[in-house]
């Protein structure tokens, strides 16, 4: 089975956030992914909205209902009480919880599992409760994989950027690839799940895939807004989708 592309729609809302205008269309640039064959959406609104805005959330959802509904929507986010009264409200497929500060640029470290577990157990369980997938943003840590499982999670995302900053130092990204083969075995091994996500390109996309051949998922949003500066969006999700093994 093709690892899913979701295309994170987190660059194209900062970018309209430079000024009070509506555009580019965070909602427009979705429904291009999508018809360009993107599986599914992902957003990350942040308390200050400074990415998506929780109003750009109803707006996706009914896109995916009324023109995609194969497609899945996927919302990222620290899981204070607004955040999951917010995906409640408007029901994603996946609901991806990481650990960030909210003074956070972006997503920079997965959840410490051992620490956090009491945490996030009630919430996975609520969660679940309602219906959703859930997944954890996770360190490249074999270790942490079996507890990350006792929360009750189905999946879990491993946090890429060490690797994908590897651009230039091939022998540092093998590196890193290697801990993300055995952290995405320990999971499987849990019976978790296993996505991806962060500074990932078309480049440095194929040869994760080939390391964790069953990955489910990988969500990109900054190389694939990078790449549609360039190519389009379209075009942009085509490369991607190729990069996956299904274009």
């Amino acid at each position: 089975m093709p690892t899913r592309f979701s295309a994170n729609l987190n660059a194209v809302a900062l970018l309209r956030n430079r000024r009070d205008l509506p555009w580019p269309s965070v909602t427009r640039l979705g429904r291009i992914a999508l018809a360009a064959g993107a599986h599914g959406l992902t957003v990350h609104p942040r308390p200050d909205e400074r990415h998506t805005r929780n109003s750009d959330l109803p707006d996706l959802r009914a896109l995916i209902d009324s023109e995609f509904p194969d497609a899945e929507f996927n919302v990222e986010g620290y899981p204070t009480e607004d955040f999951l009264r917010l995906v409640e409200r408007n029901r994603p497929d996946q609901v991806t919880l990481v650990p960030d500060d909210p003074s956070q640029p972006t997503s920079d470290h997965g959840w410490d599992f051992a620490a956090h577990a009491a945490f996030l157990t009630p919430v996975v369980k609520r969660l679940k409760d309602s219906g959703f997938r859930v997944s954890l943003f996770a360190n490249a840590d074999a270790g942490g994989m079996e507890v990350a499982a006792e929360t009750g999670a189905d999946r879990i995302e491993l946090y890429t950027g060490p690797y994908g900053g590897c651009y230039s130092d091939s022998k540092e990204a093998a590196k890193h690839l290697e801990l993300l083969g055995n952290a995405a075995q320990a999971a499987r091994r849990a019976g978790l799940g296993v996505n991806a996500g962060h500074d990932l390109t078309v480049e440095n996309l194929p040869p994760l895939i080939e390391k964790i051949p069953y990955l489910a998922e990988v969500s990109i949003g900054h190389g694939l807004t990078a790449d549609a500066l360039e190519f389009g969006m379209e075009g942009a999700v085509r490369r991607f989708l190729i990069a996956c093994g299904s274009g």
